[in-house]
């Protein structure tokens, strides 16, 4: 049976409120389905806006996505050629809506590390601050936010991609490349990237083994791995679930399961 409408507001009131700021010019309209399925894993996106100039052509792939998924239109003209006046557009507008203290965090969505202080100064407001960009994303602007997730995870297969215009024949093959070659690192990856994985993870393991037996709880392990690096995901690394990712790693870990039925457990342990 559905929930009522009244009970449906009441859960939709006890998840964090999320606004959702969108820098078009840095910013993809091939992501926004996996975008905005992603801020649901974190809260109840109350405000969503775009930041752009929409007379521009560049931009017409975002005008056939904003009606569809609810999001508002903030159109900000070049003043001067060269200057970016959309940054600061956006950045004005989450400093009032920070001051309303209505919201529990940001989304912010570029790849431009002129959004670096505004994290900083959100999550010292106490907010929490999750940002979404390309990996070409400065390492500033990530480790600046409290999650980053990058929107290459989120894209579905389709036309698109993160350097070409959407809807051109370029962005579809360039898109195709991008994707097979995403998977085909996360598959082998480089003897550098797999040393740093297991670093990243052993180093996660011992932080969250509180009892120095050598087995940890998977979630404790998770949240150390988003203090760690901000920017970790394993869907970077080709599995959706962290669980997952140790397991297709046996030499490097043991995982056990406890429990039974609903109250089930996933425990992980360092085998080096």
């Amino acid at each position: 049976m559905s929930p009522t409408p009244a009970i449906a507001r009441e859960r939709a009131e006890e998840q964090p409120r999320l606004a959702v700021l969108i820098d078009a010019d840095n910013a993809q309209p091939a992501v926004i389905d996996g975008l905005l399925a992603e801020v649901a894993r974190y809260g109840v996106a109350s405000v969503k806006r775009i930041y752009g100039d929409f007379t521009s052509q560049r931009l017409a792939g975002w005008k056939q996505v904003l009606l569809k998924h609810s999001i508002h239109p903030v159109q900000q003209f070049a003043y001067t050629t060269g200057k970016n006046a959309t940054d600061s557009s956006l950045i004005i507008d989450a400093m009032d809506l920070m001051y309303t203290r209505r919201f529990n965090g940001f989304c912010l969505v570029s790849s431009d590390s002129d959004f670096t202080r505004l994290a900083q100064r959100l999550r010292e407001a106490g907010l929490t601050v999750y940002g979404f960009g390309e990996r070409k994303t400065p390492d500033a602007f990530v480790q600046a936010c409290d999650k980053f997730i990058y929107t290459e995870v989120l894209r579905q297969d389709g036309n698109g991609d993160e350097a070409a215009p959407a809807g051109t024949a370029a962005a579809g093959k360039e898109g195709r490349r991008t994707r097979t070659t995403a998977k085909k690192a996360a598959k082998t990856g480089d003897t550098a990237s797999r040393r740093e994985l297991r670093r990243l993870l052993d180093q996660a393991i011992e932080e969250a083994d509180d009892d120095d037996d050598g087995w940890v709880h998977l979630g404790a392990v998770g949240t150390y791995l988003g203090k760690l690096r901000p920017d970790f995901d394993p869907r970077l690394y080709g599995h959706k679930k962290l669980s997952d990712l140790f397991r297709a790693h046996p030499k490097w870990y043991e995982v056990q399961e406890r429990g039974s039925g609903g109250s089930r457990a996933i425990y992980v342990r360092s085998l080096r």
